[in-house]
């Protein structure tokens, strides 16, 4: 199914809307809206240098910067959704492995995307960063995939 037969009904968005904070992952929505250029390979890019979560065994603060990107097919994510999803981590505990896939996974599941890859760099937890990175498979040829631009942590060095 091409996106040119997939209706787009903004009252069933988000965006536009007033809309609560969801308290967790699981309670957030996540908007699809049709790719107006469905067949053509291109790359979109949603960059989170402020992204938020609770450690689990603490429940203090954890820090990432993330970059998720996608070769679409016939879904775009919808960019209001996508904050408050993302947003949706602040109250959330979780390891920092555990969300950065779990976010790749769902994105993965709802937009079906020709390839997707996440990029999680987080501050350090306990002096020592953790980097997470997921992807779909193999990125498709002819696509500029620009690297993520994101400098591993130095600290004050």
């Amino acid at each position: 199914m091409t996106s040119s037969n997939l209706p787009l009904d903004a009252s069933t968005l988000q965006l536009g809307s007033h809309v609560e904070q969801p308290n967790s992952p699981d309670e957030a929505r996540l908007d699809r809206v049709p790719n107006p250029q469905s067949g053509v390979l291109y790359l979109a890019r949603f960059t989170a240098p402020e992204f938020t979560s609770l450690c689990p065994v603490t429940g203090q603060p954890d820090f990432a910067h993330l970059v998720i990107d996608y070769v679409p097919k016939d879904w775009l994510v919808e960019s209001k959704s996508l904050k408050m999803y993302l947003t949706s981590f602040r109250n959330h505990g979780a390891f920092h492995e555990d969300c950065t896939v779990a976010i790749a996974r769902r994105l993965a599941d709802l937009l079906e995307p020709v390839w997707l890859r996440i990029g999680g760099y987080w501050y350090p937890r306990g002096g020592i960063p953790i980097d997470v990175f997921y992807q779909t498979g193999e990125p498709p040829k002819g696509v500029w995939i620009p690297e993520q631009g994101v400098a591993s942590y130095r600290g004050r060095g």
